[in-house]
């Protein structure tokens, strides 16, 4: 895989682990970088995403010109792009952690809290089923491992790519066009997760 994958790092993301994954998927040319100048160049887009929604949105909008680089690039280039955990979250209108905070707005939801109910470990913890609805060239049925408190509530349901149950069914996977967002975390996810990320290098949406 030669093409040049950027890895955006904007404080919150796991990227050591995700960046190993991803070679080991096969990806061969991995920028981990803050530079919206490489990821203009980028031919393929990943963004990690580990702890609070509003604190991960301000890292990637502190970043100048990274909100309208990404724009250019996944909307209007249609470069292939993958969300992961809070990342995917980053898609939704808004998340409702520690106040409301804006997202990208890419696929209408609102990012709100799992509820704690009898028998309901908050956090989402563990090794869980992710069953596709339909079917993708990226996410497939299997089992993966998620750790998430929040959960994403996708306004249409024809963007929900995947789900697994936590409760009763939560969003495990959204996606729209060259858009794909996934709640589990790949890297930590062993064969299953780097089977993802392999399709997503060889996605051609």
């Amino acid at each position: 895989m030669a093409e040049r994958i950027a890895l955006i790092d904007y404080g919150a993301g796991n990227l050591q682990s995700v960046r190993n994954a991803l070679k080991a998927a096969g990806a061969a040319d991995i920028a981990v970088t803050a530079d919206p100048e490489v990821v203009a160049r980028a031919e393929r887009i990943v963004l990690p995403g580990v702890g609070a929604f509003a604190h991960c949105m301000e890292g990637v909008s502190g970043i100048d010109g990274m909100i309208e680089t990404l724009e250019q690039r996944v909307l209007r280039d249609a470069v292939p792009f993958l969300g992961i955990c809070v990342g995917m979250q980053l898609l939704a209108d808004e998340g409702v952690e520690h106040g409301t905070t804006k997202g990208l707005g890419w696929i209408g939801g609102t990012v709100r809290a799992i509820e704690p109910a009898p028998g309901l470990k908050v956090p989402h913890m563990g090794w869980n089923d992710v069953v596709v609805q339909g079917g993708h060239l990226v996410v497939e049925t299997g089992v993966a491992y998620f750790l998430h408190g929040y959960h994403f509530d996708a306004a249409d349901p024809v963007h929900v790519l995947a789900t697994t149950d936590h409760g009763g069914p939560r969003v495990a996977a959204v996606a729209k066009d060259n858009i794909l967002g996934v709640q589990f975390h790949p890297e930590k996810s062993q064969s299953y997760g780097i089977a993802t990320l392999a399709r997503f290098l060889e996605w051609n949406p």
